[in-house]
């Protein structure tokens, strides 16, 4: 008998530069899901990739120096590397640069061109380099880009356009009848609300002003608009083809579900699926949007200084804690929040406590008292039924979560059956049964059914910390991993043997952690697009927007745990001092520069630094490898603004 296939896809990582730990959540959040439709028994087929094509990838590369290709074939390994190092299972690694794909979006749209759904006209309006994206002056935000709040500029060019206004009523009829579709439900109010009933304009296809991106049928002045390049992914990936479909795609499509950033939910349910319609193909059977993982409050970006990378924290915490942390601490339809501070709490109270010291102590009792044997369970009491009654309980309420996508719900299921688990310890209190002879049956009953209502928590554990499931599987001495051996309690088999209990995850001194952290961090600035080497020309306009002011150092004194790092007290010609972490404690103590004018970039975002928010960079040039001089200005009072 042939299995249910079934198709989930993560939206394609754009490889403008190495994805942060929020870029990160999507993928791990995939897996999981992946990971246990595999264990319902699912034929599974799981995609992600990266969108490699745009005006934004172009001028990136020549920054750089380098070609396109030369560029996205970097920042694309890394984005796979991301991917390998927190243990993900996906089937295909799809690049757009692939020449399957590009050859596939090119007949695509020569069907549609055939079809009578292609017209070319001239476009103008405002575009977003950073998002790829043109917006009409009603969808700006105070003038800038709706999505990212970056500037736009204003554009007008020659470009080809599909025909999306003809399908808005089909559209609109499809997601009535199908009230799934956009999943969840706030989601879907926001796009009816916000972009279908105000009504829809036909898109802009293409692209005349730079050449990095796969070519225009018929004309080869024109490029294919990089969004709608994207979004075919999901089909060409199973080997669509307008004219001979291949048995992937007739087994896998329409997809189950695409796992995507709320921020991108309108080309994923209007525009993908207008395309669709037009191509006489069908709609994925589900869109899920997904909230942000933000850091503290704030959404992740180098030029807040607040982006944490997942191979660091891996390399740190090791990956199913940082796995167990992406998909406990994300609410449903709320932004998550990420801190080192938070993680190290959850590493302890969870991970340490909860999870390891159940296994830990369970397998040390066992080995303690019967020489490692697992005991048959024949003395039983009442307080076992409600353990085994929990146990039982926990698979049915995590699939029906997971059938929502509420992971951090169901994470917190199997904890609270390893709350129980040790809370039956304390109830039970093993070691006062152990002195009494008499006892030893019921001891013996006692830690089989905390080894079996373990091994519940480590069969469920499997689609969210792998490893971590197989490790207690080889402690507690057994192979019995299915979801199938979780319909009944009691697949330990008295007479085997536990193994050896060894620390699933020891705890974390915080302050000591925390400290080694902040003393990684204290790097000097860095620039914003981190990826870009070389340099890279900038306009007038562009020099303007810079701040620099000359302030006077008022204080100075070294940061704590930081040796590299001073804390400048500054005025800088306002009321209040300015506060300024800067890397020059090598070269410099408090003493040389107080009463000194230096040169600050007043306006730069705030950086949090060893725990010192720094308002501003200090300019200082490096004259050799160990070298560095501030630049003084003492003849000019503080407040004076550099031009």
């Amino acid at each position: 008998m042939s299995k249910q296939p079934y198709y989930i896809t993560t939206a394609i990582a754009y490889t403008s530069r190495k994805p942060h730990i929020g870029n990160s959540y999507e993928i791990v959040l995939s897996d999981a899901l992946a990971r246990f439709k595999r264990m319902q028994g699912y034929d599974v087929f799981f995609q992600t990739g990266t969108d490699e094509h745009g005006q934004k990838i172009e001028e990136y590369a020549a920054a750089a120096g380098v070609s396109p290709k030369e560029y996205v074939d970097k920042v694309a390994g890394e984005i796979k590397d991301i991917c390998d190092c927190l243990n993900t299972t996906y089937d295909k690694f799809i690049r757009t640069t692939d020449k399957e794909h590009e050859e596939s979006v090119q007949k695509i749209f020569k069907k549609l061109i055939d079809k009578g759904d292609v017209y070319k006209s001239e476009y103008e309006g405002w575009y977003c380099v950073p998002c790829e994206s043109f917006f009409t002056d009603s969808q700006l935000v105070d003038g800038k880009c709706p999505d990212c709040g970056r500037d736009v500029r204003k554009e007008k060019e020659e470009a080809y356009f599909f025909k999306m206004s003809k399908y808005q009523k089909q559209l609109e009829e499809y997601i009535e009848s199908n009230p799934n579709f956009i999943y969840p439900e706030s989601r879907k109010k926001e796009m009816i609300n916000n972009f279908i009933k105000p009504g829809l304009q036909d898109l802009c296809i293409s692209r005349s002003t730079f050449k990095w991106g796969i070519p225009f049928p018929g004309d080869e002045k024109h490029v294919i608009y990089v969004w709608v390049d994207a979004l075919l992914n999901y089909i060409t990936g199973l080997g669509y083809d307008p004219e001979n479909q291949s048995e992937m795609y007739n087994k896998y499509w329409p997809a189950d579900v695409h796992i995507i950033g709320k921020d991108i939910l309108r080309f994923h349910t209007i525009y993908w699926p207008i395309m669709l319609m037009a191509l006489g193909e069908p709609l994925p059977k589900q869109v899920f949007g997904h909230p942000w993982l933000l850091s503290g409050n704030d959404k992740m970006s180098k030029s807040r200084g607040n982006v944490i990378y997942a191979d660091d924290l891996c390399d740190r915490f090791g990956v199913d804690a940082v796995r167990y942390y992406l998909l406990s601490e994300m609410p449903h339809a709320q932004d998550g929040t990420i801190t080192y501070e938070t993680i190290i709490e959850r590493f302890n109270s969870d991970l340490a406590n909860t999870l390891g010291n159940l296994v830990n102590r369970t397998v040390a009792m066992n080995n303690k008292y019967f020489g490692g044997v697992i005991q048959p369970s024949d003395v039983k009491e009442d307080i076992d039924d409600e353990l085994i009654s929990m146990a039982l309980d926990t698979l049915p309420q995590v699939a029906k979560l997971l059938d929502t996508y509420k992971v951090s719900d169901a994470l917190s299921k199997i904890f609270d059956l390893a709350k129980r688990c040790n809370k039956y310890i304390d109830e039970t209190m093993p070691w006062a049964l152990a002195k009494d002879e008499e006892k030893k049956a019921r001891l013996g009953t006692v830690l089989y059914n905390l080894i079996e209502g373990i091994r519940f928590i480590a069969v469920l554990l499997k689609p969210f910390m792998p490893e971590t499931s197989d490790k207690i599987l080889e402690q507690i001495g057994t192979d019995v991993n299915t979801l199938e051996s979780l319909n009944s309690f009691g697949a330990i088999k008295a007479g085997d043997s536990v193994g050896t209990a060894t620390p699933l995850f020891s705890r974390l001194d915080a302050e000591k952690t925390l400290a080694e952290i902040e003393a990684s961090l204290a790097t000097p600035e860095e620039a914003e697009e981190e990826e870009i080497v070389g340099l890279a020309e900038i306009q007038y306009d562009d020099f303007a927007k810079v701040e620099l002011r000359v302030c006077e150092v008022i204080d100075c004194k070294p940061i704590k745990r930081a040796k590299k790092l001073l804390e400048l007290t500054l005025n800088d010609g306002t009321k209040t001092p300015r506060t300024v972490a800067s890397g020059i404690a090598k070269w410099y103590s408090p003493e040389d520069l107080i009463g000194k004018k230096v040169i600050v970039v007043a306006n730069l975002a705030p950086r949090a630094l060893c725990g010192v928010e720094s308002h501003g960079m200090i300019l200082a040039g490096e004259i050799s490898e160990d070298d560095v001089k501030v630049a003084f200005v003492d003849g000019l009072p503080a407040g004076t603004q550099l031009s």
